[in-house]
C-alpha cells in the first residue's frame, strides 16, 4: 500500500469510491469536480489516497481553519478493510496538519 498526496486526477476513481461507501453523504456543490479541485487548490498538503495494485483502496480530505484540522470524506474500500487503510490516511493527515503548525 502506498500513501500519496491526492491529486485532481483522482477525482473519478475517489468519487467513484465514495458512490460505493455505505452512509457517505454527497452534494452536487462542494463534492463536484470542481468543488474538490477548490479544496484540494486550499490545502494542498493534508489530503490523500491510498493506492494498492495502482488501484485507489481509501481517501481521506483534511483541511484546516489555521487552528484546527478537520477530516472529511474518509472512506476504505469494503475489501480493504481492517487492514490499516484508514489508520495510515488518519496519521498522513495528522502528520502534515503537524508539519503546517496545527
Amino acid at each position: 500500500m502506498i500513501i500519496r498526496k491526492m491529486k485532481i486526477d483522482d477525482y473519478d476513481c475517489v468519487y467513484d469510491l465514495w458512490l460505493n461507501t455505505p452512509g457517505m453523504g454527497l452534494n452536487n456543490l462542494d463534492d463536484s469536480r470542481q468543488g474538490i479541485e477548490k479544496y484540494l487548490k486550499r490545502n494542498p498538503e493534508t489530503c490523500f489516497v491510498a493506492e494498492k495494485d495502482n488501484m485507489i483502496i481509501g481517501v481521506i480530505l483534511c483541511g484546516n481553519d489555521g487552528r484546527r484540522g478537520y477530516i472529511h470524506h474518509t472512506a476504505v474500500s469494503v475489501s480493504e478493510r481492517r487492514s490499516g487503510v484508514g489508520t495510515a490516511l488518519v496519521d498522513a493527515a495528522m502528520n502534515a496538519l503537524k508539519s503546517e503548525g496545527l
